[in-house]
């Protein structure tokens, strides 16, 4: 395959996931706040969906205040954020645009209906507050594209690659999503445990569309127990260790390697880390600091990232001659 293609296929199913999970994390806090009027309690509620994504530098040099409006411009409609949702879908369409020949016309005509769709909102400058059903529209296109890549495309190693952008931007968003309660602060340390953290908890469930899935296995809200479920859940289909074991077998899948042996520099960095997970416990992840050991693997994810850029995506020079 082309290294050109290849590419292609996996930044458009990543681009998709990240605007799904954008969408996802705004709608959340959304509802939270109207559904119990947090807000004044919990000071600025919208500064962590800046932290969240990394952007918060960004931010602060083109909008003065952190507020509601300025936050969900920020993350849907501004094409100067390429993190925003709008900018995602437009790296997708493009990214699909130049791979029309691989992919089947569903999946193009399924890209190019949300691009539009969220392209004609931010023409027609809708209230940013009457959304909800926005961010839930983004969520279900996202969802009918993942359903129609596996129904229409052939299960092949162009098929891989769109799993693996897709799983490794995900896995990278749940240890976000995770983190971001780092910087949810309480109003005071007896908060702790209340009600009100609870709900924070919840909120977080709900980001990671996980709150479900939580309560049918632990039932109660604790945090040790969301932060395992998250991280080391082998069943959950957005938890991190889910995500880089799904993305380990489309990686053998690509290099037909025979399980257990290791041929490339993604394969080896994706296989540490994944055992990584493999071999530590909540307990042990708890003791060493909950941010601090999301901080450490988003940093690892990007070395895979960067492993399976140079070997994928880069022509090899010397084949060329």
């Amino acid at each position: 395959m082309l290294c050109r293609v290849a590419s292609s296929l996996y930044w458009m199913s990543s681009y998709l996931e990240r605007a799904e999970n954008v969408a996802r994390f705004i709608d959340v806090n959304l509802s939270t706040l109207l559904d119990l009027s947090l807000e004044s309690e919990l000071g600025n509620p919208w500064e962590p969906l800046i932290q969240i994504t990394g952007d918060n530098k960004s931010f602060h040099g083109r909008y003065e205040a952190v507020n509601g409006e300025n936050v969900m411009k920020f993350h849907t409609f501004d094409e100067e954020n390429p993190n925003s949702i709008l900018s995602c879908l437009i790296a997708a369409r493009e990214n699909a645009r130049t791979i029309r020949e691989t992919i089947p016309s569903e999946m193009w005509e399924q890209i190019n209906k949300l691009y539009l769709m969220v392209k004609g909102v931010a023409h027609n400058g809708s209230t940013l507050y009457g959304l909800t059903a926005f961010y839930k529209t983004i969520k279900m296109d996202c969802h009918l594209f993942s359903g129609i890549t596996d129904a229409t495309m052939a299960h092949t190693e162009a098929w891989d690659f769109v799993q693996l952008g897709q799983l490794i931007e995900r896995a990278d968003k749940t240890s976000r999503i995770l983190d971001v309660k780092y910087f949810l602060l309480l109003p005071r340390v007896d908060y702790v445990g209340s009600t009100l953290d609870k709900i924070q908890w919840a909120a977080l469930l709900k980001s990671a569309s996980a709150l479900e899935a939580y309560r049918k296995k632990y039932r109660q809200i604790n945090p040790s127990d969301v932060a395992e479920f998250l991280i080391l859940d082998y069943g959950f289909p957005r938890s991190m260790i889910f995500c880089l074991t799904q993305s380990y077998r489309s990686l053998f899948s690509i290099t037909r390697s025979a399980g257990g042996d290791l041929h490339n520099l993604p394969e080896r960095r994706l296989g540490k880390l994944r055992a990584k997970l493999d071999y530590t416990t909540i307990e042990e992840i708890i003791q060493l600091g909950l941010h601090e050991y999301l901080d450490e693997f988003q940093m690892e994810l990007n070395t895979v990232v960067d492993a399976i850029h140079e070997t994928y995506f880069v022509p090899n020079i010397a084949s060329l001659k």
